[in-house]
């Protein structure tokens, strides 16, 4: 009786944490949509930025700028990293960090990380953090990578780093989400296929391009943002399905064991009383 009692309870233990699960999944769900059609608002617009940078920038065989300095060999590199608030996300901020790990390896650099994990990760691995202004993904506003854009570019233009990259995890479906690296400075021009109008910048292109790279920063970040907050809300939806069909399957497997038990103990009572019948006759 008391195997069967523990059962009993472990069965009711194991239905709590399936009602939790399915209610995070619901949650995941419904932040999932609206995190996707922000991804999908965002993406027309870097695209198209880059490619008036990458005009701007070739459109002048002189053309230079502080924000198109080449790195050294020495050269110090600062990671804007992508994190998570809370766990539970499957394995969207582990692969990040390892990701991160095999990146930073043999060089030299700090860290500036978005995300309560990303601030623990960086602290327990001892790395040099650029700064802490921004702990919490869930609260991060527009002028909050405004503020970060400006501070990266000022770092970048006083020489503090030679390179800036911001690692975050791709939005591609919600079952699959992939964490990237990428460079924002120096700023590498794509190439532009075909003929290009002629367009006059005043004062001059150099100045132009220069004003508009903290905006581009600032867009950018705000871009990973996006696609990070998509992957995460994905990553949470598909570990708390998981989860909870594996409760599911838990919970069959713990009634099945119950009611095996349960009649195994009816049967040896039946089987007490008709010997005991049997020893009075």
């Amino acid at each position: 009786m008391a195997s069967m009692k523990n059962i009993k309870l472990r069965i009711k233990s194991v239905e709590s944490t399936m009602q939790i699960t399915r209610a995070m999944k619901l949650v995941a769900s419904s932040r999932l949509r609206r995190a996707q059609q922000r991804v999908l608002d965002t993406r027309p617009y870097h695209q198209v930025l880059d490619e008036t940078l990458s005009e701007i920038a070739s459109s002048n065989s002189d053309f230079d700028s502080k924000y198109l300095r080449k790195p050294t060999e020495d050269s110090k590199i600062l990671y804007i990293v992508f994190a998570g608030d809370r766990g539970l996300a499957g394995g969207y901020n582990s692969n990040m960090f390892r990701m991160i790990e095999e990146e930073t390896k043999g060089k030299n650099y700090c860290v500036l990380p978005v995300g309560k994990k990303a601030v623990e990760f960086c602290k327990k691995r001892g790395d040099e953090i650029f700064t802490e202004s921004f702990p919490l993904v869930g609260e991060l506003s527009v002028s909050d990578c405004f503020e970060m854009a400006r501070l990266v570019c000022k770092g970048f233009a006083d020489k503090e780093y030679d390179e800036i990259k911001i690692a975050g995890t791709f939005f591609v479906s919600p079952l699959s989400q992939v964490p990237r690296l990428q460079q924002l400075l120096p700023f590498e021009p794509k190439e532009c296929e075909g003929p290009r109008p002629v367009v006059l910048y005043e004062p001059d292109p150099q100045e132009v391009f220069d004003a508009i790279i903290p905006e581009y920063i600032s867009g950018k970040i705000y871009s990973i943002m996006c696609e990070s907050a998509a992957s995460e809300q994905g990553a949470r939806r598909m570990a708390m399905e998981n989860a909870s069909n594996n409760a599911a399957e838990m919970i069959e497997s713990l009634s099945l064991t119950y009611n095996r038990a349960r009649q195994g103990a009816i049967t040896q009572e039946i089987t007490e009383i008709v010997a005991g019948a049997s020893g009075d006759e």
